[in-house]
């Protein structure tokens, strides 16, 4: 009798423990990539990519093969798959020049099938109204994925944000989103990174909240308010080698809870699991090429990984039929309302090459080029006008603004819109805003120049590699060995063609040098002061010596005739300037001077320890510095004389 009645209770329990077991997946997996920029075309040359047939390119990317690869591994597994990216979705090739209007690459995001989006720091190179305009785009035509950023804050006293805390209000942006898949609760938060942030400066006035903190009151919420069982953190912070400027690593150590970080922002070719404090660390690499697939399980509340497989994004993959055809599409929209007026089309050859024009932290031949073209651009569109009397003698690019290589097909057949990659990022400020960086130019003084070229020997070492300087119209000669702040020795101003002349920085010549950049680096030349406790300031003047207070003003003018300033592109004067060499064998396109094929020896390290090299030109700086050794030395002499002659 007492057996009959345990019966049913046993099978009560048994029954309660099979629907928990039901109720909680025994895997998951999670489908991932990170700073994909408008690269929705294989590279390194466009030309080459065919999305429709395998096994005859060598392509790498493309987001017709990774739709592919979320259908493939969707329907390889019984259990939940999420689809997800860490941000930088945007900015990248000529897709993006109509992201306000149409919205490409978040309406493709939706129909590959990703559950979750972060904002990364590219995402407000449009500024705040930009990415609104790119939301309610896509809302429009009902195509856009969950976006997460739980760290902005929008400033009241301020308007130019309001349409993007509009935006967040309805809820077109999250904080955070949780889903219900199988039984498990799963929270999901996006955040932006310290440098990140340090690098968005367009979208000002949106501020970003510590990223940790963030983190902490998200992991609180989602645990204990929102009762999620897993919690995925989206961080547009990154990884890197050095341990305390690893942020997603600091995030893992410093924020228990977390139980996996899906990271972007340092486009890190990551290809096994980060385990740090119980929390899972994935990265997969850039621009498209690599998707991660991390299968895991939650064994007593921890996240383990059961396997991790990163996918190269090749020619083995055939490319979604659906997505191909939407991008196709947008490609013949980037010609019709971008490059007819500039009578250009999206695959038209512009140039053969025999060689890649790489980037490099050191002097590179692509760095060489894109400087080259700024200066030759300006000074072609204002030649014969009165500001044309004072040419630009020296130009600045980083290779933080160089995005790609160009490297031409199979043929050496360089397009449109490979030369477009190479330098695609910025957005005007002209009225309506016009997309492309524009160029500035300016006067400073010898000693300011020097100043800006020591940026390659103090800011880039601290800061990483797209700190480093390209240039144009002078050569340097640097000793990393001297005094931080004064280790450019020598500095020659000229051009390969005409020779270079020696630069008097020393004796206070105050003979004006005319230079220019984008705006975006140009800013970045005039505030670097604040960077060096103003050891390295640098003030902007026009041709009379008056100070500049606001680069805006000195955009270079493409047709003075106009009201206005008609802004001067940057990636339109490196797309003339190619178009401009000559045609070398007779086919009717330009061909890539050999001049470009190496370094040109712009910038020359030599090291030394020689007391002579270590201070000859030195600035206050170097003497500052040598007279503390002198009195520490003095010091030291005095104590060990005083110790000798006690005994």
């Amino acid at each position: 009798m007492k057996r009959t009645c345990i019966i049913p209770w046993v099978m009560l329990i048994l029954l309660f423990l099979s629907t928990d077991i039901q109720a909680k997946p025994a895997a998951l997996t999670i489908v991932h990539t990170n700073d994909m920029h408008s690269h929705l075309l294989a590279g390194p040359s466009n030309l080459d990519y065919t999305p429709g047939q395998s096994d005859d390119d060598q392509t790498v990317g493309g987001w017709a093969r990774i739709a592919t690869v979320i259908k493939s591994v969707r329907a390889s597994r019984n259990n939940p798959v999420l689809v997800l990216d860490a941000g930088d979705f945007l900015m990248g090739s000529l897709f993006h020049m109509l992201a306000r209007e149409k919205a490409f690459e978040l309406r493709l995001l939706k129909q590959m099938g990703y559950d979750a989006v972060a904002l990364g720091n590219h995402e407000f190179d449009l500024k705040p109204d930009g990415l609104t305009r790119i939301l309610t785009s896509a809302e429009k035509q009902n195509q856009i994925p969950t976006i997460l950023c739980a760290n902005m804050v929008f400033d009241a006293d301020d308007s130019d944000d309001d349409s993007l805390k509009t935006a967040f209000d309805r809820g077109l942006i999250r904080a955070y989103t949780v889903m219900d898949q199988a039984g498990l609760r799963i929270g999901i938060f996006g955040l932006m990174g310290k440098d990140a942030a340090e690098v968005a400066p367009f979208a000002s006035p949106v501020e970003f909240k510590d990223p940790i903190e963030t983190a902490a009151a998200m992991v609180d919420r989602l645990r204990n308010t929102e009762k999620a069982d897993l919690v995925i953190c989206l961080s547009h912070s990154g990884l890197a080698d050095d341990p305390d400027r690893s942020e997603d690593e600091l995030l893992a150590q410093e924020v228990a809870g977390i139980d996996i970080i899906v990271s972007g922002h340092t486009h890190t070719r990551l290809d096994q699991v980060l385990e740090v404090n119980n929390t899972l660390i994935i990265q997969a690499w850039h621009y498209s090429k690599q998707v991660g697939v991390l299968d895991f399980k939650l064994d007593e509340d921890i996240a383990r990984p059961i396997q991790y497989q990163t996918i190269r994004i090749d020619d083995k993959i055939p490319g979604d039929a659906q997505i191909s055809a939407q991008i196709q599409e947008a490609k013949l929209l980037i010609e019709e309302q971008v490059l007819s007026d500039l009578n250009l089309g999206f695959d038209q050859v512009v140039a053969h090459t025999e060689f890649e024009l790489g980037i490099e932290t050191q002097e590179s031949n692509l760095g060489n080029l894109i400087a080259d073209s700024i200066r030759w651009y300006i000074n072609r569109t204002e030649s014969g006008t009165d500001t044309g009397k004072h040419p630009v003698q020296v130009a600045f690019i980083s290779n933080g603004v160089i995005r790609d290589p160009i490297t031409g097909d199979r043929k050496g057949a360089v397009s449109v819109s490979d030369v477009f990659r190479a330098i695609p990022l910025g957005i005007g400020f002209d009225k309506p805003e016009t997309m492309g960086y524009a160029l500035v130019s300016f006067f400073i003084t010898p000693v300011e120049l020097k100043k800006a070229f020591e940026i390659l020997t103090s800011i880039y070492p601290l800061k990483g590699s797209d700190y480093f300087l390209q240039f144009s119209g002078a050569k340097i000669a640097t000793n990393p060995n001297r005094m931080i702040f004064d280790r450019v020795t020598h500095i020659e101003i000229g051009n390969e063609e005409d020779g270079y002349t020696p630069l008097d920085y020393l004796s206070g010549n105050n003979k004006l040098i005319r230079v220019a950049a984008d705006i975006y680096n140009a800013t970045f030349l005039k505030v670097v002061g604040d960077f060096t406790w103003h050891i390295l300031d640098i003030v902007p003047k026009d041709r009379h010596g008056k100070p500049i207070d606001d680069l805006k003003s000195v955009r270079v003018d493409a047709n003075a005739d106009l009201a206005g300033i008609q802004e001067l592109k940057e990636w339109q004067g490196v797309m003339t300037y190619i178009r401009s060499f000559a045609d070398t064998d007779g086919d009717g396109i330009a061909n890539m001077p050999e001049k470009y094929r190496q370094q040109l020896g712009r910038n020359v390290t030599a090291a030394s320890w020689n007391p002579y090299h270590l201070l000859k030109g030195g600035t206050k700086v170097t003497w500052i510095a040598f007279s503390a050794l002198m009195g520490v030395l003095a010091i030291f002499a005095f104590l060990v004389r005083l110790i000798f002659f006690r005994k």
